[in-house]
């Protein structure tokens, strides 16, 4: 009795650990090079923030809100509310600090160190592609 038990908590744990491991976590590398971002979750969503740019003193001047034009944009939540379908991330939106827009969002993985990123107005056909380098 005691070993059967013992393998149902070692099988618990693992199914426990696995469950919390999601290969879109961690930092990403934009294609330009001026921005990393890290990806993480909250509860069953994921997001991102740009936590280094390369202009670190860089302003959000673009947000259609006045009262956030004056905020570092180094530290600024990009990625939010995705959800997980298979492997590809969902339902979320991007923010551009370049343009101060936030467009409909969905990430897809592409082995371990690839992520798609597509935003869009509308439809998925009518929007942008890049793709992110995870960072090791």
């Amino acid at each position: 009795m005691k070993q059967v038990l013992m393998t149902l908590c070692a099988l618990f744990i693992t199914v426990a650990l696995y469950a919390q491991s999601d290969p879109i976590l961690g930092k990403w590398q934009n294609p330009s090079g001026e921005g990393r971002i890290e990806i993480y979750k909250k509860g069953e969503k994921f997001y991102g923030k740009l936590y280094w740019i390369k202009d670190s003193a860089k302003k959000d001047a673009k947000n259609p809100d006045p009262k956030l034009r004056t905020r570092n944009i180094q530290g600024l939540e990009i990625l939010s509310g995705f959800v997980k379908d298979s492997k590809t991330y969902v339902d979320g939106t991007i923010y551009d600090p370049k343009s101060g827009k936030t467009y409909s969002c969905k990430m897809t993985l592409k082995g371990n160190d690839k992520l798609d990123i597509r935003g869009y107005i509308g439809i998925s056909m009518l929007g942008r592609s890049e793709t992110w380098t995870r960072i090791k």
